[in-house]
């Protein structure tokens, strides 16, 4: 039988209030080219064309992502709007990002450990919680030029697939370069993400036969944090989730599940992270 095609994750991890989102922005995901699957999570774009403003919040991914974005007023022609592009680095806080009149962005979400083999000379800490312009990483993409063929080919389009298109032949104009260290690196956070059982640096050190210093040094180079902090956001990004589901979680029982010692550990990160508590959370997503 034919292998079906590979599709993009279709969970809102790491959304605040996703349904508020999704009410107001066309949001989609798109699997790159295969030669750029192992490295990239997948392409997300998003338009608007929105009367009111409206601030988003999302709590980041241990990922580096690259943006192309275009913003205008409602009703303006594509040719009058502001348009640039930028390398975002892993977000330590929770992000915001206001949305008004109309707009587009078409990003790229890289696989934590995925950017550095199109970024080989820099560490990935290099960009934490920054947010630059694409030539300062990529020289040689926008050519100074306020309109270049970059810009241009991947914010243009209307159709999903040509946007796609334009993205995946700007990365792969410039990589990836063979990295055996981004591999492992990348191995060693999927275990993060899917085993419950790595709930501490210790853990990851036997399961990798790494010291936690050369696992420090490791994330440093290769996903701009450290390991810890990767561990304790897909936990965040876990009770968050949890949060937004029907009816509110027993939260002692999270605690345990994501290696809490207690519950008040769990509701001081999550309220230092979102905001507000988890309890406050659950209730204002549950107001239709």
């Amino acid at each position: 039988m034919p292998t079906s095609a590979p599709q993009p994750r279709r969970d809102t991890r790491g959304i605040v209030d996703p349904a508020e989102l999704l009410s107001r922005v066309r949001f989609r995901r798109h699997v790159p080219a295969p030669e750029l699957r192992p490295y990239l999570e997948h392409y997300w774009l998003i338009d608007w064309e929105l009367p009111q403003p409206y601030a988003s919040h999302l709590v980041p991914h241990p990922s580096v992502n690259v943006v192309f974005q275009r913003y205008g007023a409602l009703g303006a022609p594509a040719a009058e709007a502001s348009a640039s592009a930028e390398v975002s680095g892993v977000g330590l806080g929770l992000f915001t990002q206001k949305l008004s009149d109309a707009g587009r962005v078409c990003g790229v979400q890289f696989r934590p450990g995925g950017f550095r083999p199109f970024a080989p000379a820099w560490p990935v800490s290099e960009w934490t919680g920054r947010r630059v312009p694409l030539a300062e990483v990529f020289p040689e993409a926008l050519h100074g030029a306020p309109d270049t063929d970059s810009l241009t080919a991947v914010l243009s389009p209307d159709e999903d697939h040509a946007r796609v298109a334009a993205l995946d032949a700007f990365l792969l104009a410039r990589g990836p370069a063979p990295d055996p260290a981004a591999a492992q690196t990348m191995e060693l956070v999927d275990l993060i993400r899917s085993d419950r059982s790595v709930r501490k640096v210790s853990r990851l050190a036997a399961a990798s036969g790494l010291s936690a210093r050369s696992l420090q040094r490791l994330f440093a180079g290769h996903v701009g944090v450290g390991p810890k902090w990767v561990i304790l956001r897909y936990r965040i990004h876990e009770a968050l989730e949890r949060a937004e589901a029907a009816g509110a979680p027993d939260w002692a029982a999270l605690a345990g599940d994501l290696g809490y010692s207690d519950q008040a550990h769990l509701v001081r990160d999550f309220t230092a992270t979102i905001g507000v508590s988890p309890t406050a959370y659950a209730r204002a997503v549950s107001v239709p």
